[in-house]
């Protein structure tokens, strides 16, 4: 019993070293609420967890560059009084009145977010190419909601040392709060204050557009209403996929446009990937006569005219119908799928996703559910030719993204920007499936025709 409790210790490179609660340096406005919005409250079942590596080519003292970035944070978080707030549940008689009873909001406090230091076995590098999923979420610290939730931190973030070199900052978040835009800039922030002793991109917070009380005939033919009327209706429980072992592969695709040749029809990057990867998740999951469900998640934040910087949630899910043959040639139904992905994102405009709202405001709904659907994340704008940076000599090497609960699906797809150097046009691809799906897609041979580089395989089994 001792030998194999003692061979688990030395497997685990992660060894913690403690946990903080980090304040703002300047007082806030004791007792301000802060209210949620419609596109918040939907997604308040699920959490994010980010992780960006970065390589270093300076010797430190162990814990100096933690306690820089403590201290850094503590300055960040003066611009994010909804991050360190806590959050109540109102139960006046206006609410009452409004039917939204008893909806969470944040009271303003400064509470602070948790803060856990950590340091891992050997370089960065080297954690790179044996990481799998269940030890990559260990950089990442992350605490469900317990039953005092108004001492429960909505944000979380960890720094890990690496003994040889190279750093691991995490953050994870509750979905009710941020969306993944909303958590990898407040990253950017972080990062700026350290490096500059300025944010270059503050968060804003305001409301969403104002409510327009659309036409109701205009909105029964909204697409993306009828989705959240069902997604909305689904019952939020752990998917059938949960009982499988679920795995992680991320892959760099050098040049999608190219490999599709494609250029000339307009395609993106991301409808090329979207629709690659709907045709060979859909073949590892045994459909052979028709393509499974697929969900495109996006961010609207352009759409309704609202800076980057907005804070909140601002991206929807939106099914896309695929009614074309699905026996013919690989490259030809590639073709139709980018088509039928296409039409979603360029049909998706001001006024549906206002009509959204609207009807989200105007019903009592829960929290949305993509059942057994792929769901495919765009992050695509999170590309910048300023990089983020904490320090001079910490380079970013590489960003792994999970968004965790009902949203999740069936499976996700999650498309990021690509390392700089590795060539604008190129993206990295983060792929959750149960271990058995995925053993297939790896070797769907049409994915293989786009030459992917695997970044981390996340299992040793493939």
């Amino acid at each position: 019993m001792f030998a194999k409790e003692k061979t688990i210790m030395e497997e685990d490179r992660v060894r913690f070293i403690c946990k903080r609660t980090v304040v703002s340096t300047r007082s806030i406005e004791p007792g301000r609420l802060y209210q949620f919005s419609v596109l918040d409250h939907v997604m308040e079942p699920n959490h994010i967890r980010l992780v960006y590596y970065y390589r270093s080519s300076k010797t430190r003292e162990p814990g100096e560059i933690t306690k820089k970035l403590r201290e850094s944070l503590a300055y960040t978080l003066n611009c994010y009084p909804i991050v360190t707030g806590r959050l109540v549940k109102e139960t006046d008689g206006t609410e009452e009145k409004e039917g939204v009873n008893r909806r969470w909001k944040v009271k303003s406090n400064d509470a602070g977010v948790r803060m856990v230091e950590a340091r891992a076995a050997g370089s960065v590098e080297e954690w790179l190419r044996s990481v799998n999923r269940e030890e990559e979420l260990k950089l990442v610290h992350w605490e469900d909601m317990y039953h005092l939730h108004y001492y429960w931190s909505t944000f979380n973030v960890q720094v890990t040392e690496f003994e040889s070199g190279g750093l691991a900052v995490g953050l994870s978040c509750s979905h009710l709060l941020a969306d993944t835009v909303c958590a990898m800039m407040f990253i950017r922030a972080w990062a700026d204050l350290t490096l500059s002793r300025s944010m270059m991109a503050p968060p804003l917070f305001h409301q969403l557009p104002p409510r327009r009380f659309a036409n109701e005939r205009l909105i029964s033919n909204n697409q993306l209403i009828n989705q959240y009327t069902k997604s909305c209706s689904l019952m939020v429980s752990p998917s059938n996929v949960t009982e499988d072992h679920i795995v992680t592969v991320t892959l760099l695709f050098p040049d999608p446009l190219v490999r599709a040749g494609e250029n000339e029809s307009g395609f993106s990057t991301f409808e090329i990937l979207a629709g690659l990867f709907w045709i060979s998740v859909s073949r590892a999951k045994g459909k052979r006569n028709e393509l499974m469900d697929m969900s495109l998640c996006l961010d609207v934040r352009k759409l309704l005219r609202l800076d980057q910087s907005y804070f909140g949630n601002c991206m929807v899910y939106h099914k896309v119908p695929y009614s074309k043959p699905v026996k013919t040639k690989d490259r030809m139904l590639l073709f139709h799928t980018i088509e039928e992905i296409q039409n979603i994102t360029k049909r998706l405009d001001y006024d549906k996703v206002m009509d959204l709202i609207e009807w989200l405001g105007s019903n009592n709904n829960g929290a949305i559910s993509n059942g057994s659907d792929l769901v495919c994340t765009n992050l695509e704008n999170m590309s910048h030719p300023r990089p983020v940076m904490f320090e001079e000599d910490l380079v970013l090497s590489h960003v792994s993204c999970y968004v965790k609960g009902p949203v999740a699906g069936g499976g996700q797809v999650i498309v990021l920007p690509s390392p700089s150097g590795k060539g604008q046009k190129s993206r990295v691809v983060m792929v959750s499936l149960p271990e058995r799906e995925m053993v297939k897609v790896v070797e769907d041979e049409l994915l293989l025709s786009f030459s992917p580089v695997v970044l981390m395989k996340n299992t040793k089994q493939i």
